[in-house]
């Protein structure tokens, strides 16, 4: 057999080798395109059964600490997303609830009405059936804690304001609907009293007789990492305006942010429980 012969008959061999591994590809291709065809027809699993909060008695309910800026909650879970930006969902109890670490869990405070006599509007950030779980105002920074919300005693709503504070330059920004509507310099901690960063939330709007330097304070549910107590309060931050107005654009303050009169006024109109996203 000549030369020739011998390599077109390996060629042709090759060929059908070749064809056989294609076509052997192609049925397994489809045969697993066609399994993820029907793991996509698949209906979602429905979800479980609510789960019910642990039921306790007056006696344990009223051992529980309340959760306000004034307390810590040791027990509480940290923010797994500390700076996500949320959906806006706020939520605001009714009558006191206990808070739990999850749900079906162990109760770990209680959760009043009332902030700094203030309603208590917090931000919704994880949801199941018949709980939340929202942002708490009290220590340590980015708590969280899960609510029952099977007895109908809330109140819901959305607000579609975001404060996004970036230490890096030094900036306030004001968003609706993610849009920005209003940005300005702001003044934040030093290095000594820096201002904490994640994501809180405004808990109050309080106009003091007695503070000549703001007309209006906007506590956070955030506390200074390095002053317990200020002023003869628990350390919380918050946003407020400031007379001199060289301080902007500088880390010089105790922890709060300080921000221009036209900014304040702007973030004093959104709605008690907007979420507050402070970066560096």
């Amino acid at each position: 057999m000549s030369v020739r012969r011998r390599s077109a008959r390996t060629t042709i061999v090759l060929i059908a080798v070749v064809t056989a591994a294609l076509a052997g590809l192609a049925l397994l291709v489809f045969l697993t395109n066609r399994k993820v065809d029907r793991e996509l027809a698949r209906p979602a699993a429905p979800p479980g059964p609510p789960v019910a909060p642990v039921k306790l008695t007056a006696k344990q309910r009223a051992a529980l600490p309340a959760s306000t800026t004034w307390t810590k909650i040791p027990k509480a879970q940290p923010d797994p997303q500390p700076f996500a930006a949320g959906d806006g969902l706020l939520v605001h109890p009714e009558k006191a609830k206990v808070v739990y670490a999850e749900p079906g869990g162990p109760p770990i405070g209680v959760l009043p009405t009332t902030q700094l006599n203030d309603p208590t509007w917090l931000p919704v950030i994880e949801t199941r059936p018949d709980w939340m779980r929202v942002l708490l105002p009290s220590k340590p920074n980015g708590s969280t804690g899960w609510i029952h919300t099977g007895d109908g005693k809330m109140k819901q709503t959305r607000s579609p304001y975001q404060v996004h504070i970036n230490l890096t330059s030094r900036r306030l920004t004001l968003l609706k609907d993610g849009q920005e509507t209003g940005s300005w310099p702001v003044a934040i901690g030093t290095k000594e009293t820096p201002t904490p960063v994640g994501r809180t939330f405004l808990l109050a709007a309080l106009s003091p007789s007695d503070v000549d330097y703001s007309p209006v304070i906007l506590p956070l549910g955030m506390h200074s990492e390095k002053l317990e107590t200020y002023d003869g309060g628990p350390g919380t931050i918050g946003i407020h305006g400031w007379p001199d107005k060289d301080v902007f654009g500088k880390a010089v303050s105790h922890g709060c942010i300080r921000v221009p009169k036209a900014g304040l006024d702007a973030v004093a109109k959104i709605p008690l429980g907007s979420l507050i996203v402070i970066t560096n």
